[in-house]
């Protein structure tokens, strides 16, 4: 097992993408998977990043949708593009799109194709921390967005916060000393003030991190434990790669975790959220 040193070292991004390149490539299986968190997780950050009530607004990596379609309908005035990497998350967003004031294109946060100043603020939803360059993303949301608009962002707490990822992660290392290569709580920008200091390098202005809280519920165990064994996410790459039986003791662990539910049951989620001005001058 590598330790978190050499995780970090080699870079998280890099051991997941060589672990299995299609853990984001099933939009359907990874709305089953984190639809339900991002769907929760959306109004937290239009709140907390004050998206304007009018106004052009880019979502950064977009996914299957949540965040864009969140601010269609909390703020009816403004427009929103969401742009991801992914041909299939894309064509999956464009399918739940309900009005014209919002399209989804495929475009590399890190090399974004709009001009300066085009948004009037931007956002980014559970995201940053898979982008390879974070600090050249940052710079291009600064770029395109215009002088005075907010950038925003929100990850979850991987190491303590995100429950169901804790719960899972601890029953596979019990299991498996493997299991932490992919263990999300290696991952970068997902511990306190990580994000605030990258958007403060970044050249934002009053920059404010804040956790934010969420409840989960889950009709019975297997509404929680089915979307891990649909290959999405880390979590989901690791189930994949198991034997029918190792994937069952790996059930069996993680639901003693959880308490061995009989019936309905929930669990917390925390997620780091930043926002910060873009410099007028």
């Amino acid at each position: 097992m590598l330790s978190r040193r050499a995780i970090l070292a080699a870079g998280y991004g890099a051991i997941v993408k060589a672990q299995d390149s299609g853990m984001f490539a099933d939009a359907r299986g990874y709305e089953r998977f984190m639809g339900r968190w991002s769907r929760a997780a959306a109004p937290l950050l239009v709140d907390f990043g004050r998206i304007p009530e009018q106004g052009q607004i880019l979502d950064i990596g977009s996914g299957t949708g949540a965040l864009a379609l969140a601010m269609t309908e909390l703020r009816p005035r403004c427009r929103v593009v969401g742009v991801d990497l992914s041909p299939e998350y894309v064509a999956f967003a464009r399918s739940r799109a309900r009005n014209d004031r919002v399209r989804f294109e495929m475009a590399d946060a890190q090399n974004l194709p709009f001009a300066a100043g085009s948004f009037d603020a931007a956002a980014s939803l559970l995201v940053f921390n898979f982008i390879p360059d974070p600090s050249k993303a940052l710079a291009e949301a600064r770029r395109v967005t215009r002088p005075g608009g907010l950038v925003s962002a929100a990850v979850w707490d991987y190491g303590e916060g995100m429950r169901m990822l804790r719960l899972f992660w601890d029953a596979a290392s019990a299991l498996d000393s493997a299991a932490g290569r992919l263990d999300e709580k290696h991952m970068p920008l997902s511990r306190k003030r990580e994000l605030y200091e990258l958007w403060t390098r970044g050249g934002l202005g009053q920059v404010e991190e804040a956790p934010l809280e969420i409840t989960m519920p889950f009709e019975n165990f297997d509404d929680f434990w089915n979307p891990f064994l649909l290959g999405q996410g880390p979590a989901g790459a690791y189930v994949k790669r198991l034997t029918a039986g190792r994937t069952a003791a790996l059930r069996e662990e993680l639901r003693h975790r959880a308490g061995d539910p009989s019936g309905a049951f929930t669990l917390p989620a925390r997620l780091w959220v930043v926002r910060g001005y873009v410099p007028t001058r």
